[in-house]
């Protein structure tokens, strides 16, 4: 039983960890983490993924979405979104999801983790924080997954194209786009171009 909790002595509270990482610190440790979990130390997420909560008066406490995301990945590269960020917009979009967006280098698919849903994303290039540009591009690139009524979302973005910063947004486009979200903003700055011509 010592090489249990001599494993249980190398976990912090609130960490995830995956099979790979504890295997350094027991000789057996599928028995070991069966043990944990049996006991109630460690809780399995899912597969190959476990965490030893932080405890707290009122219970134990979950972990943290990056946390999560950072042990499943094995990585320290991604970008964490919600469809629901783009209802700050202002362009018509009003629905709320579940679900959170993880664009990475790694993994796609969608994998539910510790009773949450997660769709990560393959991109080549994804930014460190939001902005409303990066917001505006993503959510055309995304637009298939909306709820609402595409139409009236394409032409509440192309009202609110006029009202912002058109060498960010350009710059956006070209870091972001995807190809058919490329084409709608160069129609709209093609557009926009003419009107002021005329």
């Amino acid at each position: 039983m010592h090489k249990v909790n001599e494993l249980q002595e190398h976990l912090q509270p609130g960490q995830v960890y995956r099979r790979t990482d504890l295997a350094q610190w027991s000789n057996s440790v599928d028995r070991h983490l069966q043990q944990l979990v049996g006991k109630g130390v460690i809780q399995k997420l899912a597969g190959g993924l476990y965490y030893y909560p932080k405890k707290t008066a009122f219970g134990d406490v979950p972990p943290e979405d990056a946390t999560l995301v950072r042990a499943f990945l094995k990585d320290d590269h991604f970008y964490m979104a919600s469809l629901n960020a783009y209802n700050s917009l202002g362009v018509g979009t009003t629905q709320l999801y579940n679900e959170k967006l993880v664009y990475n280098h790694k993994r796609d698919g969608r994998y539910n983790l510790n009773g949450r849903q997660f769709f990560f994303l393959k991109r080549a290039r994804f930014p460190e924080k939001s902005s409303p540009e990066f917001l505006l591009v993503d959510l055309i690139n995304n637009l298939k997954f909306l709820a609402e009524d595409k139409e009236s979302v394409r032409n509440n973005v192309a009202e609110k194209v006029r009202s912002m910063d058109k060498v960010k947004l350009m710059s956006a486009v070209t870091m972001y786009a995807g190809a058919r979200t490329k084409n709608f903003f160069e129609k709209l700055f093609r557009s926009d171009e003419m009107n002021h011509a005329a």
